[in-house]
């Protein structure tokens, strides 16, 4: 009865699967990769199209390899990770939560700090980042507290702000300071524009990426809030939340959604060599679906 429930569960996804643009492979289904997680975060695509996610509850980084569809454990004692990012040199950036760090983790899982504080003063609680095509850094820095800190509410920053780190790892500064509570975020593949989700005033941002990683022109891309995001080559924008996964074009029009069996879909991206297997976060499980459209990172 059980195994004709899921089915029946599947079945009925697959029928309210909606797709205007084409984005999706002929016939593709939506496929549960593994469940029995505490709360699935964090997709970054390898070089090889492996994807590397958190298990944040459980504080480990688990890796998904595209070419033997097995799930295994990466990373134990990850920092809490929660949002992370592959950089040029095939290092694993994660936003570790735990002690409000940015570390940089190799292929054999030796961490380095990259970033812990801000003037004096504990990040409030790094959740997820984008690495422009030059390594330059964006990472989002909201509040959500959490029962394992034990700081003092004085030594962390006085905003939510969107934060930039330069590519020699030099220069950290805050580049948005106008935020509610900062949370997804991705930029196209030229790097010219970064999109950033706040949740907190139920908004999407565009912005233009300008000289010396400053930020100008920010305007409404969406009115709504989205958790993890990412981009296809055509730069649609894939977001997520308690609706799975929709799909906006450039111009902000809905023109594609794939409902996710799970409380929350918490993030995307594309996998595989070809980036073209959508793989998403969501909730206790991992998923993945084929598409006809690549993804850039």
């Amino acid at each position: 009865m059980i195994i004709l429930f899921l089915l029946a569960t599947f079945g009925n996804i697959q029928a309210q699967i909606v797709d205007k643009k084409n984005l999706i492979e002929k016939n593709a289904e939506l496929k549960k990769i593994e469940g029995g997680f505490s709360f699935t975060e964090g997709p970054a695509v390898s070089r090889l199209g492996d994807v590397y996610f958190t298990d944040q509850p459980n504080n480990r980084i688990m890796k998904w390899s595209f070419f033997t569809g097995e799930t295994e454990v990466f990373l134990e004692n990850a920092g809490r990770s929660n949002g992370m990012f592959f950089d040029k040199s095939g290092n694993l950036i994660a936003c570790a939560d735990m002690d409000n760090q940015i570390w940089s983790i190799d292929e054999e899982g030796n961490k380095t700090i990259l970033i812990e504080s801000y003037q004096g003063k504990k990040l409030n609680g790094p959740n997820d980042l984008f690495i422009t095509p030059t390594g330059e850094m964006y990472i989002t820095d909201p509040l959500y507290k959490r029962d394992y800190w034990t700081r003092d509410p004085e030594s962390q920053q006085d905003g939510e702000h969107l934060y930039f780190l330069s590519a020699n790892r030099l220069q950290f500064m805050p580049v948005d300071e106008n935020l509610v509570r900062p949370n997804g975020i991705v930029g196209t593949p030229d790097g010219k524009n970064l999109y950033v989700s706040d949740p907190g005033a139920n908004k999407i941002y565009k912005y233009d990426i300008i000289e010396d990683g400053y930020l100008s022109n920010r305007e409404i891309y969406l009115e709504r809030g989205s958790d993890g995001m990412t981009i296809d080559f055509r730069g649609n924008i894939y977001v997520t939340g308690e609706d799975g996964v929709k799909i906006y074009n450039k111009k902000s029009e809905e023109i594609g959604h794939i409902p996710i069996p799970e409380k929350w879909t918490a993030n995307v991206t594309f996998a595989g060599p070809d980036r073209k297997t959508l793989f998403i976060t969501a909730s206790e499980s991992v998923y993945k679906i084929r598409m006809k459209v690549y993804g850039t990172y």
